[in-house]
């Protein structure tokens, strides 16, 4: 038997701040740094990444619409190609989003260190009590991460929007000087690629939505609207304010940089106000880790309710969370952030970016194909197919065969959930066999 679905309790409004908390997280604030070198062709990268997730954003919308409840990303490809095509593909989800907070984790830790450079000798400890921090707020409730996030989406755009003010201001007091001329010998593919192919890590977790649709208030209608406004925004945020940086700051400096949204503000402007920028780049990859320890416990609820997981991913607490599923995930972010070889955070967020892009991409394939199936935004489908394999191939075939072989890692797992299925069925027709129609009420009359 299928348990009940949960209680529906989020709204538009909570899941366009999930939609967006989710997307900005560490990539904005770190990537100017790696993005130094290409000047005018991480532009040109960052307009195909963001066509890109939005092409991605509106297939996922289309699936959404159409199969409103089927639990999200592993939903969509299951209805479309059975049930292990749909588990593999919500194992990698979940894979990703576990890499993903690994990451956040260490992009947290790292800005924090601004206040308390103390925490620089420890950035294991440090990463890892933001994980379990983030992770007690979920364990309080739905509606509790829901209002977190919303609080942090909102904290988090100020330090974007005064990096966007201070370049209003610096153009219209100096004009194009400012800015890095535009290379006389034209834009480079190859650049381009390379550059489309970094930025793209920024706009991963628009699809996190998909995978708390069952908490969703009408998910057909308020889930594909996040996706798409979601997207849409963030992607013009970043396009404005990080190509901004990378073109009003010298490559050097840029490249040299450990913070530098806080180094351009402290350029332009003073030392305080750039600290509070730090401060609100702490609360911005805080917010995304929020996002992904939610998705963390529910993407696996929902798989397991359909059969795709043992149902000890399923089990609830008293206020219907699936704390067995999110503890486990935290465990294992908490090993992926104690493993690292490195000993730095930036060691650290640079290994697992690259596995986490690998794994999504995976992912966007699969709807691509389950929306070709449904005949549903076929436009969109395409584009976002030919951007996930231009994408896979610029990862490198190292991170790609990496990622696919932690996707049939699951295996196991769903094996064991077919052999509770084929156990439950047998147990209900031996009860039916023996002339029972009603556990515990052997009479079958109705109990009032």
């Amino acid at each position: 038997m299928i348990p009940a679905a949960p209680e529906r309790q989020l709204g538009f409004a909570a899941c366009f701040a999930l939609v967006v908390g989710s997307m900005i997280g560490a990539g904005v604030f770190l990537l100017p740094v790696s993005l130094a070198q290409f000047g005018w062709n991480a532009v040109a990268g960052w307009g195909i990444s963001i066509a890109g997730a939005l092409a991605t954003a509106i297939t996922l919308a289309g699936l959404a619409r159409k199969l409103p409840h089927t639990g999200g990303p592993a939903g969509y490809v299951g209805a479309a190609f059975g049930p292990m095509a749909g588990f593999l593909i919500g194992w990698a989800f979940w894979v990703s989003v576990l890499v993903s907070q690994a990451a956040l984790a260490a992009a947290a830790a790292s800005y924090f260190s601004v206040f308390m450079p103390s925490l620089q000798a420890s950035p294991t400890v440090s990463a890892l009590a933001f994980i379990w921090l983030v992770t007690l707020v979920n364990l309080i409730g739905v509606v509790a991460a829901g209002r977190f996030q919303i609080v942090t989406v909102a904290m988090k755009l100020l330090p974007l929007l005064v990096v966007a003010i201070i370049m209003a201001l610096l153009l219209a007091r100096e004009g194009t000087a400012i800015v890095q001329p535009f290379p006389a010998e034209g834009l480079s593919l190859a650049a381009i690629s390379t550059a489309g192919a970094i930025t793209f890590f920024a706009l991963l977790g628009f699809e996190t939505v998909c995978g708390v649709s069952d908490r969703v208030i009408k998910p057909e209608v308020n889930v594909p609207r996040a996706l798409v406004w979601g997207t849409l925004f963030v992607g013009a945020v970043y396009l404005i304010v990080c190509s901004g940086i990378v073109l009003m700051m010298s490559p050097g400096e840029l490249a040299a940089s450990h913070a530098p949204f806080k180094d351009f503000v402290q350029t332009h402007w003073a030392t305080g106000p750039a600290l509070l920028v730090a401060g609100f780049a702490v609360v911005s990859v805080v917010g995304a880790i929020n996002g992904f320890v939610m998705l963390q416990g529910e993407l696996p609820r929902s798989m397991a309710m359909r059969g795709m997981l043992p149902q000890w991913f399923h089990r609830t607490n008293g206020r219907g969370l699936p704390v067995n599923p999110m503890l486990l995930g935290s465990v294992i972010v908490s090993l992926l952030v104690i493993s690292n070889t490195s000993g730095t955070l930036g060691g650290l967020f640079t290994a697992m970016a690259l596995l986490t892009t690998s794994s999504a991409l995976w992912f966007y394939l699969a709807c691509a194909a389950a929306a070709f199936k449904f005949r549903t935004m076929m436009p969109a489908a395409v584009l976002s197919s030919l951007f996930a394999i231009w994408t896979l191939v610029g990862a490198g075939w190292v991170a790609g065969s990496l990622s696919f072989v932690m996707m049939a890692a699951g295996l196991p797992l769903y094996l064991r959930a077919k052999a509770e299925s084929r156990k439950a069925v047998s147990g209900q027709s031996m009860f039916r066999s023996s002339g029972i129609t009603s556990i515990g009420n052997p009479c079958g009359k109705t109990k009032r």
